[in-house]
């Protein structure tokens, strides 16, 4: 029977608002199981005629949202990054943010009142944001100076009316602006559409792609196992369920995996698990791919996302958890309305997740040597090839060396790579219009990882293209010495990341210098490569415990003409000495000693430094031939 092209056009429209996986059919494996290739070519024709969603910068959407606000009496309206499950990456519908502005950050937060707007960035973005969007109808401001609340406290007046989407916007978070609101006389309302919707001409729809079960010998630990262990923290609670909203959350306790969001292999969809580890999983079954129900079995019931309202009402007169930093307001006025008693906490399955079990973290080891190898081969080609070429050339040439791995599914981030001054825009996005090429005597700040199968990883290098000046070896030095302190610190049990973000700094600090970013971030297993609850910042009081993984990336920027970054994951693990934890560095790819300043380095940091280059040499030479390996073993020969 020929392909009904017709049916299958309001589905294809999905898949073009889905981010491109590994395999460009991928998605057939749950629309169209059967399909011949005959039949896969003609849909994928078909959907290559659709267009993508659009998101070029438009001065004149924020005056018709603002017409908007007046119309509704409406003082101003809040704009955050973010979605119904609170994750970094949103899917393209989502992006609201983005489309009405222009700024392409992963963090910011825009107020629009009838007559100006402001868009809130934090340190990574200060440059980024102002180049990206029009300041004929928005100002960019960092975040802290004042924080987007005060500044907007300072403008309201008795009888205002603020207006937010209670879908994207967490519970804790309203109540933080409806406090603050409230002392100034406004009033915080919770509106029923998001206004930007109704202005956003073909916004995409849901996304749409296959959903897989994460097999046991990468997940370590059986779905059914995690949810009788996170029932019962459930119950510890008192209470007789939990609302799950983050993603990240529900594909770890289902071992499920999906491509609905970017970079992450994220499933949309809402969970609620009862104390007795039974789960009501509200998503899109169409995308199961052959097997995935059997996988979850029957502790799990599936309805559609549609439902998720109504399955929320059906806990009335109960305790429900949720966690008020994550789970939106929506959630919780649903949940109230129904009669159901809320129980605020964490989500009880963040500290589980993040610590990684003995197969998830043999997985991540060995997803570590292998990007290892072909970051080698990566860095050794970019000694060869890339000057006089782009840094989108770089970012490919990176993609396609990793693309070989047969468990890759692709980039864990949007690849960073940043010539000469684009190095010092910390979390830079090069396009066409902004991207610098690779020249000598410069810096080349490359920040990347990857998803495998079995593992997520995240580094960074900076490189030393030709002979750079003795200036910018010295920044390099002291940034490496911030990394070393870090891999090689020792602390008790129960401290925070806030208390390690300073061994990162004071070297820097020691010359007067400093970075405007955290030092790490948790990461997943083959989940998101930034995972709460831990990390390495000076805020950060989460207590570090075995078995998390972390980065450890201190930087240095000067604006206008370098950046450094160097970052290698590390997992928490106990000490020899009783009381106590350290960091056992997991990524292991050559540092550039072109550019350090050997003189700087103690004693002890240079056998650091040669023994962690040793032990790359050893874990990375079977994997190389030739030209390659003979670069590795000048790479890391002693210094």
């Amino acid at each position: 029977m020929p392909v009904d092209l017709k049916a299958l056009k309001p589905l294809l429209a999905r898949v073009r608002a889905t981010p491109p996986g590994k395999t460009a059919d991928g998605w057939m494996a749950a629309a169209c199981p059967g399909a011949s290739a005959a039949d896969r070519q003609v849909i994928a024709a078909a959907l290559a005629e659709l267009p993508k969603p659009a998101f070029s910068r438009d001065a004149s959407r924020i005056p018709a949202l603002q017409k908007i606000l007046k119309k509704d009496k409406l003082a101003a309206f809040l704009v955050p990054r973010a979605d119904e499950h609170q994750g970094e990456y949103l899917v393209a519908r989502a992006e609201r943010l983005q489309w009405l502005t222009g700024f392409t950050g992963s963090a910011g937060f825009a107020i629009i009142l009838p007559k100006e707007a402001a868009l809130f960035v934090d340190g990574r973005y200060t440059l980024q944001a102002p180049a990206e969007t029009d300041a004929s109808v928005v100002t960019c401001r960092h975040f802290k100076k004042p924080p987007a609340i005060e500044w907007l406290a300072a403008r309201v007046k008795t009888g205002d009316r603020i207006g937010f989407d209670p879908r994207i916007t967490p519970v804790r978070e309203a109540e933080r602006w409806r406090e603050a609101l409230g002392k100034a006389g406004a009033a915080l309302v919770a509106l029923d559409i998001n206004p930007i919707d109704a202005i956003w001409s073909g916004q995409p729809g849901d996304p749409y792609s296959a959903i897989h079960a994460q097999p046991l010998k990468f997940a370590g630990e059986a779905s059914g196992d995690k949810r009788a262990r996170i029932g019962q923290e459930i119950a510890a609670r008192g209470a007789q369920a939990a609302v799950l909203n983050q993603l990240d959350s529900i594909a770890w306790l289902l071992n499920v995996r999906g491509g609905d969001t970017p970079a992450t292999p994220l499933v949309q969809s809402f969970l609620i698990l009862a104390a007795d580890g039974h789960a009501t999983w509200f998503v899109d079954q169409a995308k199961f791919t052959p097997g995935l129900a059997a996988h979850l079995g029957n502790g799990v019931t599936v309805r559609p996302l549609e439902a998720f309202a109504e399955g929320l009402q059906e806990w009335s007169g109960q305790a429900v958890t949720i966690e008020p930093e994550t789970a939106t307001a929506w959630i919780a006025d649903r949940l109230t309305a129904a009669g159901a008693t809320l129980i605020h906490g964490q989500d009880p399955s963040v500290l589980p997740k993040a610590r990684k079990n003995r197969v998830e973290l043999a997985g991540t080891r060995r997803a570590h040597i292998r990007d290892g190898a072909a970051m080698a081969r990566f860095l050794h080609w970019v000694d060869r090839e890339a000057v006089g070429q782009g840094e989108l050339a770089v970012m490919a040439k990176l993609e396609e060396i990793r693309g070989a791995d047969a468990l890759h599914r692709g980039a864990s981030f949007t690849t960073i790579a940043g010539a000469g001054s684009n190095g010092a825009i910390v979390h830079y996005r090069s396009s066409p219009a902004t991207e610098r090429k690779v020249e000598k005597g410069t810096f080349l700040l490359v920040d990347s990882g990857a998803q495998y199968l079995d593992g997520t990883t995240d580094i960074t290098r900076t490189i030393a293209v030709g002979g750079v000046p003795k200036r910018l070896k010295e920044h390099y030095t002291l940034v490496l010495k911030g990394h070393i302190a870090v891999a090689t610190a020792r602390f008790p049990k129960g401290t925070g990341g806030i208390a390690i973000d300073g061994f990162a700094r004071r070297a820097l600090w020691q010359a007067g210098l400093d970075f405007d970013h955290g030092t790490g971030h948790g990461v997943g297993v083959y989940l998101g490569v930034h995972e709460g609850p831990a990390r390495i910042s000076p805020l950060s009081q989460v207590p570090l415990e075995p078995g998390m993984i972390l980065s450890n990336e201190p930087g240095f920027y000067e604006t206008g003409s370098h950046g450094i970054r160097l970052e290698n994951l590390i997992v928490v693990t106990e000490s020899t000495k009783p009381g106590f934890l350290e960091f056992e560095t997991i990524t292991f790819c050559p540092f550039d000693r072109r550019a350090i300043v050997a003189g700087l380095l103690t004693a002890a940091e240079r056998q650091w430094l040669d023994a962690y280059h040793a032990r790359t040499r050893s874990l990375l030479e079977g994997r190389l031939t030739g030209a390659d390996r003979a670069w590795l073993k000048r790479m890391t020969a002693p210094l």
